[in-house]
């Protein structure tokens, strides 16, 4: 028990010490703060950038939030034994609205909840890779932050699943990606 005890405190004091001197596995777990689609936008409303805000703008995703705003969400959240608005019930907000959850020191003053599923839901918070000299260097980018979603069908379920109320089975993650897709065209010479 006392050797337990001694272990629990050694392992306590290492981590305080370690936290206090800024060891580098602080660095790793570091969180990022979220800048908002206004920011993002700033650089991916270009055709060189392939209209890329223009294309979230004119998606489901820009409206998520909005959504949640109806009657309808509102009946479903009720259904689901929720006694708040889907707007204020964070089993709706998860999936639609970008930074739900995190420390509001974590939201920049450009980011608007209001903005629903926007860039830095699947690409992760940009403040620290929002930055043209970091968004030259994808390696760096990604180091700060920037997540490029790999298998979209894998990425995609984190929220269009089963456990959404208005899921459909069958769902297809390809045809929808082909409707919101976003990729930078080629430069041609």
């Amino acid at each position: 028990m006392f050797s337990k005890l001694v272990l629990s405190a050694l392992f306590l004091f290492s981590s305080l010490l370690l936290a206090a001197n800024g060891d580098s596995t602080n660095a790793a777990i570091k969180q990022h703060a979220f800048v908002g689609a206004e920011t993002c936008g700033m650089c991916h409303k270009s055709e060189k950038q392939g209209k890329q805000l223009d294309i979230w703008k004119a998606s489901k995703h820009a409206q998520a939030y909005k959504a949640l705003e109806s009657p309808e969400a509102d009946k479903i959240a009720k259904e689901k034994g929720f006694d708040t608005p889907a707007a204020k019930t964070q089993a709706c907000l998860k999936c639609h609205v970008s930074g739900e959850g995190v420390d509001a020191s974590l939201l920049g003053p450009k980011f608007k909840m209001e903005d629903g599923v926007q860039c830095e839901t699947c690409h992760g918070a940009g403040a620290d890779y929002k930055t043209l000299k970091v968004m030259k260097d994808k390696k760096l980018a990604e180091e700060n932050g920037l997540v490029i979603p790999g298998d979209v069908k894998t990425f995609c379920v984190k929220c269009h699943n089963s456990e959404s109320p208005t899921y459909k089975e069958g769902w297809d993650a390809a045809a929808s990606w082909e409707k919101i897709k976003h990729t930078i065209p080629a430069a041609t010479n």
